[in-house]
């Protein structure tokens, strides 16, 4: 069962309670519309037995046939092919095998075109080691057995039959696989089978999203929100999971990027200021220079460490510069996080994590936790006081001014912001007991209305269980109190990207 290779938990109650502007350099540009998944390179093979060539006339290139419509699809869904063409002896899998490495393909889809001996197959998977999904899929999805009949003569009828008994080499695949300790993935379906194709759609974006994550460059600026004890990380565990590379930044050359700000830098952002948000009325000019200098700051940091996330902290001493840079930095680390380089408060680096891989999938990836619940409407708001994902805003993203940052020193500018009503999915990389690193997920609705108008992002969530229920679920999975969350529902596709990382995947429902 696909649950069991990709080692998912689905926490239902059933039995447990549980847009980028042009106002910085060419370089800048490239860095902040970073995070491109592109340069995923998938291999294909089909499988065949060359015993039927001379038995069967026409079979091998019907099959070739087949198999070019499936490498047509994976192109036309933006992956790179490389196709080591029909396998159809052992003697050709290492032939096959040596072209995947060389090629340094990430993931390999296994065409069963016709019957096949497992030993046509086992040496490419188990040489090459990356993540496999099996393609079980027929000419069409039901045979005319009219016309079939009709053929005829046993010879021929058996040569189309053979086009069509994918089928039956799965089993013996899946039991070699299973007895070699080899995970994999298996799709069925036919060739213009939409749902079929839309899983395999599933396994190139998990894909994608799995190739950007080990190019990604996170940041981490200053230090852990002080006795957050659930939000303190592992790095290496992080890296060895994800890929991720670590640059540890100093607030000093934070500053020094600040200095060097020129004036024209500043007005540009000023603009951008405008353009990107709704500014109340009510912020000083002194309050937007000061988040205009640090946000073009921020820019210039991004670009010259060539970062695809941040996680950032800092305190400082009252009057300090340090101190007024990290009070004026919600505004540019908002931009920041729209424009692909997805930045979490509170060093949450596991959720700058998360906010990451949602911003890959499209699906946004705002920074949040958990801020009431309206047990009369069984609603349950989540919110946060740092940077947001404006590109998923239903409405104006607000910029205002907030006399106290709560919990934290001095007050500056903050961001009022609602998630796009709709689907939504929530996000959270957990650090389980054991050292090891799970994702966990829910599904729901960002429904209209009242929301707390304090300064910060917050909106209203249901979930297709009460909010009690899924208070209750979600904190028992053991995250860390803030999440991500994005736009449209993505359950299927984050078990895809937990099964080609090797890591458990639970889902709240």
């Amino acid at each position: 069962m696909i649950i069991k290779k990709m080692r998912i938990a689905v926490l239902c109650l059933v039995g447990i309670i549980l847009q980028p502007v042009a106002l910085v350099t060419a370089q800048e540009t490239a860095v902040l519309e970073g995070g491109s998944a592109d340069g995923l390179k998938v291999g294909i093979f089909a499988i065949g037995l060359d015993t039927y060539w001379d038995q069967f006339e026409g079979l091998k290139e019907n099959l070739l046939g087949y198999h070019k419509t499936i490498c047509d699809g994976l192109e036309g869904l933006g992956a790179e092919v490389v196709d080591a063409g029909l396998v159809d002896h052992p003697s050709k899998a290492a032939a096959a095998a040596s072209l995947f490495r060389q090629s340094e393909v990430e993931m390999i889809f296994l065409y069963v075109s016709t019957y096949a001996l497992s030993s046509t197959v086992l040496p490419v998977v188990r040489d090459v080691g990356v993540p496999v999904v099996v393609l079980s899929l027929q000419p069409v999805a039901q045979l005319d057995y009219e016309s079939f009949n009709a053929l005829g003569d046993r010879g021929l009828m058996t040569g189309r039959w053979l086009e069509h008994c994918q089928a039956c080499s799965v089993p013996e695949i899946a039991s070699v696989f299973n007895r070699a300790g080899i995970p994999y993935e298996i799709v069925t379906g036919f060739l213009d089978d939409q749902e079929a194709w839309a899983e395999i759609e599933e396994w190139v974006q998990a894909g994608r999203v799995v190739h950007a994550m080990r190019q990604n460059r996170m940041g981490v600026l200053g230090h852990y929100y002080q006795g957050m004890l659930d939000v303190y990380s592992d790095m290496t565990l992080l890296t060895t999971t994800f890929g991720t590379h670590f640059e540890l930044l100093e607030m000093c050359e934070l500053k020094a990027l600040r200095d060097g700000v020129e004036e024209d830098r500043v007005q540009a952002k000023l603009e951008e200021f405008q353009a990107q948000f709704a500014v109340s009325p009510e912020c000083e000019p002194s309050e937007l220079r000061r988040a205009a200098l640090t946000s073009c700051a921020l820019d210039a940091l991004v670009a010259k460490r060539e970062l695809g996330s941040m996680a950032y902290y800092y305190e400082g001493q009252p009057g300090n510069d340090y101190e007024d840079i990290v009070t004026s930095i919600i505004a540019g680390n908002t931009l920041l996080t729209g424009r692909n380089v997805p930045v979490a408060g509170e060093c949450e680096i596991k959720n700058a994590h998360a906010m990451k891989i949602l911003d890959l999938l499209g699906a946004g990836g705002s920074f949040s936790e958990f801020y009431l619940t309206d047990f009369v409407e069984d609603l349950v708001f989540l919110g946060q006081d740092g940077p947001a994902h404006f590109a998923i805003a239903e409405g104006p993203v607000g910029l205002v001014p907030l006399p106290v940052f709560h919990g934290k020193p001095g007050k500056g500018l903050s961001i009022q912001m609602s998630v796009q009503n709709g689907p939504v999915t929530l996000l959270s990389v957990v650090h389980n007991p054991g050292g090891t690193i799970s994702l966990l997920v829910a599904e729901g609705e960002s429904v209209p209305g009242p929301v707390l108008q304090i300064g910060n992002t917050n909106s209203r969530y249901q979930f297709p269980i009460s909010a009690k229920d899924f208070v209750n679920s979600w904190a028992y999975a053991g995250p860390a109190h803030h999440c991500a969350i994005g736009v449209g529902h993505w359950a299927e596709v984050l078990r895809k990207v937990g099964g080609l990382l090797g890591i458990d995947v639970l889902i709240v429902c």
